[in-house]
């Protein structure tokens, strides 16, 4: 019945088109018809008369008539001729046969010769009428013109019916010496104009059957193609080798898939936690689906530096968003980490391969270290990473920054990191994690020198639209570089579609968007997304935790703040795209419009210094502590400061003593990857209290729907979900954290781990099977 639906959408158009086709048709046919057999009566009518133009103008000289009758009689008995009549030049009428009509005169009988249509129609059906004229080569007898003695029909004129008395005139040609009225029958025209409408109906019902048929076939085999094809596309088949659906299908296989994608990232989000993933249970993933292979990170920071103490040498870990992700999956994998070696006695700490056993005192994995000179560092790190594709990657209010020797810095860089990973590989396909924008090239250097290797490179920031990342002099090569690996990964779909927008203007690559692969210079990439995330805390390490009052009241001790305050805590580096100053703004806007809070709102910023030898990141501190002493001097009364500013690194135990000490926890990120501050917030708050703030230009807004989200641009807005969160009811602030901690939880670095090697395996898996089936083959 539903397929009967559809082919009558094909149908009933169709059969509406062709009845109008006919309706239109069988006018304009009979009009066109009745032409051409006109021009043929006339036609046949001219030869007849000339033929019996003799005769008849000698039996006009009889004065009696019956010559002239004899030969009317006998001409008329041509089947299609139904009468004749003559009249002479005058236009009187002299004989007509007996069929002739007794109303029709001579005069009447030319003015329908002369009409487009010229039929009369009598009793016994129509007539074709035609005027044709006699003439006799003899000058010497005077004729009375009654109309044009030019070829075809003739016409009559009252006025020249006085006899012409030119005989000069005369002389030069025949004489008109009468007019042949001929009536031709059209019984025959329309028998045979019938016969072509019912030709015509024919041939459109045999057209239209013929076209409903063909409609029907095609509709139905299209139609079971597309159903097909959907209905491939939602079970997930072609991974091994991807469909090909039709041409007009591909748009909406497109935007299929997307929300396909949309709606799996919305119901992960929305299911309970199952079954929670833990280190353990990616160990196990790992034994399994990754038959236990090595795994090797590589990023830029290290996750401990050995730094020189005044006791002697301490190991700290980095304020880095990167760390805190990816350290916890690599206690879980072992493997090796290779990174740049930056603490001040990081040399002192390795052995003679540049390696030291991590974390201190339990040793889950190796550090591979690599020595950078100063040169390198300025070229590679603050050159082009951080002047150049920090700024155009986060679309931030600086402009980039490119130069020639700080990309042949990061092409060298690059190819050392590439060589260590073949110097740490211990089989000719490990699995190898690259870390971020610091290693753009790196993917297709280790893919040059390890073939069977699988690559997953996760892009921890923004990705641009094409038009911006277009900046880039390199952008080609960067482009290659990243398409070297075997996956790469983004935070958020967005940032996959502009990626792979970028690669579709800038390198001949097939792209298919449906299934987030990419196939450029005979290698394929996935190109998914993976929200990162954090590791829960354990019970254990939370039991191990001071109780929230303990942490308040430590806080306003450290800082000297009101007992009866409502604390809020953003924790950052200093960079320029982390928001602060719009934060500070806001803060500043809130004591304007609530200044009942002046003496008991407190914002503490940490923002642990980066980057400083970068003229933008000094500036921006600079103006960074400009607003703070504004805000302190307008606001501040002895006692009492509403914003604290501790530019300095802060451990991960005493970020957790904010966090828990906190009322409201901010970030206000104007352009972020994800941001893991805001999910290191929501994981210390096991009391289910506090509320948090959050920018809508941060990745992790679209899964924290439960934050309170701002466009921190919006100084008005940001200042006004400030005051909301501090006035916000224990219950209110109850509700939102336990869904918060729900998402948090569920959705951890395990489980994002998890996602990224588990597509590795099965993209591990099926060239596996191409080779095997490729070997079978050439055999």
């Amino acid at each position: 019945m539903k397929t009967l639906r559809l082919q009558l959408r094909f149908l009933l158009p169709l059969a509406v088109a062709l009845v109008g086709a006919a309706y239109i048709a069988l006018p304009l046919l009979d009009q066109v018809t009745l032409r051409w057999f006109s021009r043929d009566l006339n036609s046949r009518g001219a030869l007849m008369v000339n033929a019996m133009s003799d005769a008849v103008a000698e039996a006009l000289l009889d004065p009696r008539g019956e010559r002239l009758s004899t030969l009317l009689d006998r001409a008329v008995q041509d089947e299609r001729l139904f009468a004749i009549a003559a009249c002479d030049a005058q236009g009187t009428l002299l004989h007509a046969t007996h069929a002739f009509p007794d109303g029709l005169s001579c005069a009447r009988s030319l003015s329908i010769a002369n009409r487009q249509d010229p039929r009369l129609k009598l009793a016994g059906g129509a007539v074709h009428v035609g005027v044709h004229h006699i003439m006799r080569p003899a000058p010497d007898l005077p004729a009375e013109p009654w109309g044009n003695p030019a070829s075809g029909p003739a016409t009559f004129d009252a006025a020249s019916a006085a006899p012409a008395q030119d005989a000069a005139a005369a002389a030069q040609g025949p004489a008109i010496v009468g007019r042949l009225v001929l009536l031709h029958d059209m019984s025959f025209i329309e028998k045979r104009s019938q016969d072509t409408r019912r030709y015509l109906v024919g041939f459109i019902a045999i057209l239209g059957f013929v076209i409903a048929l063909i409609t029907v076939i095609v509709a139905q085999l299209s139609w079971r193609g597309w159903v097909k094809g959907a209905r491939a596309i939602m079970r997930g088949e072609g991974l091994v080798s991807p469909l090909l659906p039709p041409p007009e299908l591909a748009p909406f296989v497109d935007e299929l898939r997307n929300s396909l994608r949309d709606l799996e990232d919305e119901y992960r989000r929305m299911q309970g936690p199952a079954l929670e993933w833990t280190g353990e249970r990616l160990r196990n993933l790992l034994q399994t689906q990754l038959r236990g292979d090595q795994v090797i990170v590589v990023s830029n920071r290290e996750p401990y530096i050995h730094e020189q103490g005044p006791e002697g040498i301490v190991v700290r870990r980095p304020a880095s968003g990167l760390v805190t992700a990816v350290e916890p999956v690599m206690r879980a994998c072992s493997g090796t980490w290779i990174a740049h070696g930056s603490g001040s006695a990081d040399r002192e700490a390795v052995d003679r391969h540049d390696r030291v056993a991590v974390p201190p005192g339990v040793e889950d994995y190796q550090l591979r270290r690599i020595w950078l000179t100063p040169e390198e560092e300025q070229g590679y790190y603050y050159g082009f990473a951080n002047e150049g594709l920090w700024p155009l990657c986060h679309v931030a209010h600086v402009r980039p920054v490119f130069r020639e020797s700080d990309w042949e810095a990061y092409q060298r860089v690059n190819q050392r990191f590439a060589d260590a990973v073949v110097a740490e590989a211990r089989s000719e396909d490990p699995v190898v994690l690259v870390q971020d924008y610091h290693f753009a090239l790196l993917p297709a250097m280790i893919r040059a020198q390890l073939p069977q290797a699988t690559v997953l490179t996760f892009w921890h920031i923004p990705w641009p639209n094409p038009e911006s990342f277009g900046i880039c002099p390199w952008h080609k090569e960067i482009l290659q570089g990243l398409l070297g690996s075997t996956i790469l990964g983004f935070h958020t779909r967005f940032h996959c579609r502009n990626f792979m927008e970028t690669v579709d203007r800038s390198l001949e690559a097939r792209i298919e968007a449906e299934y987030s692969t990419i196939r450029f210079q005979d290698k394929e990439t996935l190109v998914e997304s993976y929200p990162i995330s954090i590791e829960w805390p354990e019970p254990a390490t939370v039991a191990a935790w001071p109780s929230v009052a303990q942490c308040r009241q430590q806080v306003i001790d450290r800082l000297g703040l009101p007992q009866d305050l409502c604390l809020a805590v953003g924790v950052d580096r200093f960079d320029y795209t982390k928001g602060i100053l719009e934060r500070l703004n806001a803060v500043e806007r809130l004591l304007e419009k609530a200044p009942e809070w002046i003496g008991r709102f407190v914002f503490v910023q940490v923002a642990a210094p980066t980057r400083a030898s970068l003229d933008e990141y000094r500036s921006f501190q600079e103006h960074v502590e400009r607003v703070t002493e504004r805000i302190n001097t307008r606001f501040g009364r002895p006692g009492y400061r509403p914003v604290h500013l501790l530019a300095q690194h802060h451990e991960p135990d005493a970020v957790n003593e904010l966090f828990r000490a906190a009322d409201i926890g901010v970030v206000t990120s104007l352009h972020d990857g994800m941001n893991l501050v805001c999910k290191e917030f929501v994981a210390a708050r096991d009391d289910q209290q506090g509320v948090l703030v959050l920018s809508r230009f941060a990745g992790a807004a679209r899964e924290m729907t439960e934050a309170l989200i701002v466009n921190p641009y919006h100084v008005e807005e940001t200042a006004d979900a400030l005051l909301r969160a501090a006035t916000m009811p224990p219950a209110e602030q109850r509700e939102r954290m336990v869904s918060l901690r729900s998402t948090v939880r569920e959705f951890n670095v395990f489980r994002w781990a998890a996602r990224m090697l588990a597509d590795a395996g099965r993209w591990r898996l099926r060239a596996r099977v191409e080779a095997r089936v490729r070997r079978l083959g050439s055999g």
